[in-house]
């Protein structure tokens, strides 16, 4: 019968952490699906200075429960676009903090009341919500409720285990440098075991107040819980964009800091927390000693990270580069350039032609979304995004040119230089109308059913749509065509738009396409051949500069030797 008891308490034991681990999934869970599309507006809303995303981050995080869950999903928004680098570094910032509420929650909660009292009217309370309410937002409420319950309930099954195995349920941690160093390394494991460092703080909070781990040793592996929960945040940024990349990267570093600090300060802190407490209440709580500690490094760790965020996002922006982002790095412009009128006229010339290779690559990407073949191809995955990313990437490239010419402009020009940077700065005004035109017309080719089923419409458009892949391809600047070959290929598009506009309209007076359908058609329509004449534009009068190599030569001659 002795021999039986230790079995039945680790059963309990492994029985406590399976329902807390349940709980949490269920009220992570149940209150994600009940904020629904609030989750992202608050996000977008609360994240408008570092305070703010800090706050925010708190205050979610003590929601949900999780700060796994709200970096996984501050990654997640990062990724999709809906929430920028800086603001969401300042959301995974405040989530670290707002981690420690489960401990508060452990302490006051599970440790001070007859859990029972509690947890099983919110299991029966939230499974009838559920139940009742099925795929509704009560439904999802009530999921929470009941986790909410259970995990108070793992709880009470987790304290039961301790109590029946003894001090002996943990390897022996001393309080010297290599016993607090295994502290730290049994929390990362137990992290990444569990997946929740909230599993591994109520695990060494109960394991405390049944006397079975040391405060000492229960703070090491508190730390170690901090680094181990990286783990999520790393894996759901891979293969993620480059913005998700360094936000996990920040995530891993500020829970490094936090835990190399409050390992350095482990003794002081414990002894000035248990003063502080002695001094209040008149007697040391262990488990409310390792919950302040808890809350105090990861607050330590905000503060010591406020003034290091400038910098941590400028070391972040310069690592984890996508395509993207290094094709809006200049190749042709520098600040000594400038300093030379002519050959600063020759490096914006060579940028201009970067600027509209990828103003035609953009316009080129967008038509194939388009029915520009039989069948209309299938959108590519996240077509969107890229598309995004290329206009950002040439909106970022015209602001770093517009800046060169301000900074050309300060010297004293030569007549011919000085007439060329104007004319330099109206192409690009055209590529980048046509970059802005061709992202929405690609929007729209996403946003559009596909007409299998209307032969009318497809015979109007898939002509029209070719030739403008067809200019776009010949009026690139790094393809060299000569300029009468990009006339006539913007001649066969005004053609085939004129063709594609009455058989559109043709067909709508007929009855055989629906007329609001039509408008909307010859709307994109006009947007395209909006672009193909920016485009045209741009192209004739680029062409029409002075070659590089003799408006060099001419000034340099000028200057004399």
């Amino acid at each position: 019968m002795t021999s039986a008891t230790p079995l039945v308490s680790a059963g309990t034991l492994l029985g406590g952490i399976g329902l807390f681990l349940l709980g949490m999934t269920m009220l992570t869970g149940g209150l994600k699906l009940a904020a629904g599309k609030a989750l992202e507006r608050m996000l977008a809303a609360w994240t408008r200075t570092p305070l703010h995303g800090l706050a925010t981050g708190v205050a979610l995080t003590a929601l949900v429960q999780s700060s796994t869950a709200m970096t996984v999903a501050a990654i997640g928004f990062v990724n999709a676009g809906l929430l920028g680098f800086t603001p969401a570094l300042w959301v995974v910032f405040g989530s670290n903090l707002g981690s420690s509420v489960t401990g508060w929650l452990v302490a006051w909660l599970g440790f001070a009341v007859k859990v029972d009292a509690f947890a099983l009217p919110f299991i029966g309370l939230g499974m009838a919500l559920h139940l009742t309410g099925g795929a509704t937002r009560r439904g999802a409420l009530g999921q929470a409720v009941a986790g909410f319950g259970v995990l108070f309930l793992g709880i009470e099954l987790l304290r039961e285990g301790f109590t029946g195995l003894g001090p002996q349920t943990l390897p022996p941690l001393a309080a010297d440098l290599p016993g607090r160093l295994l502290g730290v390394l049994i929390g990362v494991l137990m992290t990444v075991v569990l997946q929740a460092s909230s599993a591994t703080l109520a695990i060494v909070l109960t394991a405390v107040a049944g006397g079975s781990l040391p405060v000492e040793a229960g703070a090491a592996i508190v730390i170690g819980a901090n680094v181990g929960t990286t783990l999520t945040g790393i894996l759901a940024a891979l293969r993620a964009t480059p913005n998700a990349r360094r936000l996990a990267a920040a995530h891993v570093l500020f829970n490094v800091v936090a835990a190399v600090a409050a390992f350095a300060l482990l003794a002081p802190l414990l002894a000035a927390i248990h003063a502080v407490g002695v001094w209040l209440t008149g007697r040391g709580d262990a488990v409310t000693q390792l919950v302040i500690f808890h809350t105090t490094f990861n607050a330590l760790g905000v503060l010591l990270m406020w003034p290091l965020s400038g910098p941590l996002v400028r070391f972040l922006q310069a690592r984890f580069r996508s395509a993207e982002e290094d094709e809006a790095r200049p190749r042709y412009l520098d600040r000594n350039v400038a300093a030379v009128p002519a050959l600063a006229l020759q490096a914006l010339r060579r940028e201009m032609e970067r600027v509209g290779h990828l103003a035609m690559r953009l316009g080129m990407d967008a038509m194939r979304l388009a029915p520009c073949a039989l069948p209309w191809p299938p959108a590519p995955p996240q077509a969107q995004e890229r598309l995004a990313r290329q206009l950002q990437t040439l909106e970022q490239l015209q602001q770093q040119v517009g800046a060169f010419v301000g900074e050309a402009g300060r010297q004293p020009l030569p007549s011919d230089v000085a007439a060329q940077m104007p004319e330099l700065l109206r192409i690009a005004a055209y590529y980048d109308t046509l970059a802005r035109v061709m992202h929405q017309v690609g929007l729209q080719a996403l946003r559009a059913p596909r007409p299998t089923g209307e032969p009318p419409l497809l015979d109007a458009l898939v002509p029209a749509c070719a030739a403008a892949l067809a200019f776009f391809e010949t009026a690139d600047p790094q393809a060299g065509a000569a300029p009468a070959a990009i006339d006539a290929a913007r001649a066969v598009f005004d053609t085939a738009y004129e063709n594609a506009k009455l058989a559109l309209l043709r067909a709508g007076a007929q009855g055989a396409l629906d007329v609001a359908a039509v408008h909307g058609w010859v709307g994109q329509l006009g947007d395209l051949r909006r672009a193909v004449e920016q485009g045209h534009k741009a192209a004739a009068r680029l062409a029409a500069l002075p070659p590089l190599v003799e408006s060099l030569s001419r000034n340099l001659n000028e200057k004399g030797p």
